[in-house]
């Protein structure tokens, strides 16, 4: 009895949704990404997308230019965004008068999306004085003087150490004009409030015959539009009736307010999804609160709470803390440093030919590659202060022998490139120098990013590192490379995977570990944590999610992961420029 959620699907024994560090209990692995993970698969299994981070933007601007013969401009600010090539407007500021310095009192909301480009758009106008009482929805806009205007991406302003960034204004043909506008990003404040619990059962009903009972929790929010939408799911203690399980943590973002009704229910694990209930029954924080400072349990009933069931569920630890964000670790100065692998396997075919998936189209088309390298890196550039990327190729003939792991950049013996102009070039260059060969190895490539995440450290912990490998063929040491992968995982630094062609990828979904089965090395060790994500271009093409976003859409969760276990928290206000750049260690 009970369905399956997340990562139940595929019988997965992890915990979901969940935060706090630890080893888990019976032999179960580390928990998953996140805090809202479980909320995310649960929307994601529907069709919908995920949560994503409330914005607030706060206007202002100094030195307007005034166009009033009698008084001083009365300033009002439209911000937009652009979509598909669209102007789609967000708001608009009150209008204020008599003023060529207006901060304005009305602010935009939008919701942050990290694994997309959201560009905004500025428009500043001197509203006329006969149209002071119009509601400002109501103006048109061709009827009022223009004073400028100016654009960013959000992802501009959320990395800034302050959260403000400060435009200088141009005219609508994009000539410089008098004055500047600053624009402010907040984060809602409720999406940081968490409370932190420990949880075990005593005398569970026992649900096996020639064993003991597999328990799990799964927590759900009661909606009364929705039914129970769950937020949480414990990891699972094999052969127990008196469960004790690591701590989970709960936004206030996932729970709303103490005193909205949650669902606790045990399920005894049952490796089909068919889940058996052994008890249930409805709380609130508010409830788990007096739950743990009175001592005692509660109760377990059926599913309908018409009968009382066996065992009971304490509260060993209850506490508030503050959940940091992922905005709140980019904005006090940590990185996210971009890093690129390109497959010059022969299996791509002449770059020569039109049918090669390394063609460069004289019309300027870019070619798969070209899609991933453009995609990504227009993205994660502005979460690296330098803007220095990592490139390099593998599976090519370059100085009389085959490398897997050659400087992209093969014009010096530097690895790093500058932009995503610069990776765009010394990969064409590479198309000229080097020579297609094989086989497909991921190892060489792994090892090294491993090696830059690894010697990072020595200096700050500041810094996050993505590699992207982009990749046509059918790996030929997928053990070096589980091995690697594994290894890896104790570093600051996750791999997306990008499949180009139409190769046979099952070993790359074997790499991702979203069937809930963390990878494991030949040496028995099971990795910390999922680091890879890995999308196949061709299943996700022409469909309403583009592969950059199915890339990056886990990113954040696994560098929160990866901060929240080892204890690192977001650092005092630093203005960015201040920590110690990435040092490479020599290639061998």
């Amino acid at each position: 009895m009970g369905g399956c959620f997340s990562g139940d699907i595929r019988g997965g024994m992890e915990a979901v949704g969940g935060g706090g560090g630890g080893r888990s209990h019976g032999g179960a692995a580390a928990q998953q990404g996140g805090p809202n993970d479980a909320v995310d698969h649960f929307f994601q299994a529907r069709g919908l997308r995920g949560l994503y981070t409330p914005i607030e933007l706060s206007f202002s601007a100094t030195k307007l230019r005034n166009t009033d013969a009698f008084s001083k401009s009365d300033p009002m600010l439209v911000v937009y965004t652009n979509i598909n090539g669209k102007l789609e407007e967000i708001g608009r500021t009150e209008v204020i008068l008599n003023s060529l310095d207006p901060a304005w009192i009305t602010k935009a909301t939008m919701s942050y999306q990290f694994e997309i480009v959201q560009p905004l758009i500025f428009m500043i106008y001197d509203v006329d004085t006969k149209y002071h009482h119009t509601p400002v929805k109501m103006l048109k806009l061709d009827q009022q003087d223009f004073l400028g205007e100016a654009c960013c991406n959000l992802s501009e302003i959320v990395t800034k150490f302050n959260h403000s960034l400060t435009l200088n204004l141009r005219s609508d043909c994009g000539h410089g004009l008098h004055g500047t506008m600053t624009v402010h990003a907040e984060e809602s404040d409720s999406s940081r409030m968490a409370v932190e619990m420990t949880l075990h059962c005593l005398n569970l009903e026992n649900k096996d015959v020639l064993s003991k009972s597999d328990p799990f929790l799964r927590i759900s929010k009661l909606v009364e539009t929705a039914g129970p939408i769950p937020i949480c799911k414990t990891e699972v203690i094999t052969d127990n009736l008196n469960p004790v399980w690591r701590p989970i943590t709960l936004t206030s973002q996932q729970y709303g307010s103490k005193d909205n009704p949650l669902l606790v229910e045990c399920f005894d694990f049952e490796s089909s999804g068919n889940h058996e209930l052994i008890g249930a029954f409805q709380t609130t924080i508010a409830q788990l609160e007096n739950l743990h400072s009175s001592k005692s349990g509660a109760n377990f009933y059926s599913h309908k709470g018409q009968r009382k069931m066996k065992g009971q569920l304490f509260v060993d630890n209850l506490q508030e803390k503050v959940q940091h964000t992922f905005l709140d670790y980019i904005s006090s100065g940590f990185e996210l440093n971009f890093m690129v692998a390109v497959d010059f396997t022969a299996s791509n075919g002449d770059p020569r030919m039109p049918q090669s998936l390394h063609y460069i189209d004289p019309s300027g088309r870019p070619n798969s590659y070209q899609q991933a390298i453009l995609g990504v890196g227009e993205v994660l550039q502005f979460y690296d202060n330098d803007r220095r990327f990592p490139a390099w190729g593998f599976g090519a003939r370059t100085l009389g022998h085959v490398s897997h792991c050659f400087n992209l950049n093969t014009a010096t013996n530097d690895c790093e490139v500058v932009g995503v102009e610069g990776i765009m070039s010394a990969y064409t260059s590479s198309l000229h120098s080097v020579s297609l060969a094989g086989p497909t190895m991921f190892g060489p490539v792994i090892n090294r990013a491993a090696e830059i995440a690894s010697q990072s450290l020595q200096y700050s912990n500041n810094k996050y590192f993505v590699l992207l490998i982009i990749t046509d063929g059918v790996l030929t040491d997928i053990q070096e490379t589980k091995d690697c992968i594994v290894r890896a995982s104790d570093l600051p630094l996750s791999i997306l995977i990008v499949g180009v062609g139409n190769a046979d990828f099952k070993q790359m979904e074997i790499l991702d570990a979203d069937n809930g089965k963390r990878l494991e090395s030949s040496t028995g060790r099971i990795a910390t944590r999922d680091i890879v994500q890995f999308v196949p271009m061709r299943e996700v093409q022409g469909g309403q999610i583009s592969v950059v976003q199915s890339l990056l859409e886990e990113l954040p969760g696994q560098f929160l992961q990866y901060m929240r276990t080892r204890g690192i928290k977001p650092r005092q206000q630093v203005p960015q420029g201040h920590a110690p750049a990435a040092i490479y260690p020599p290639q061998q």
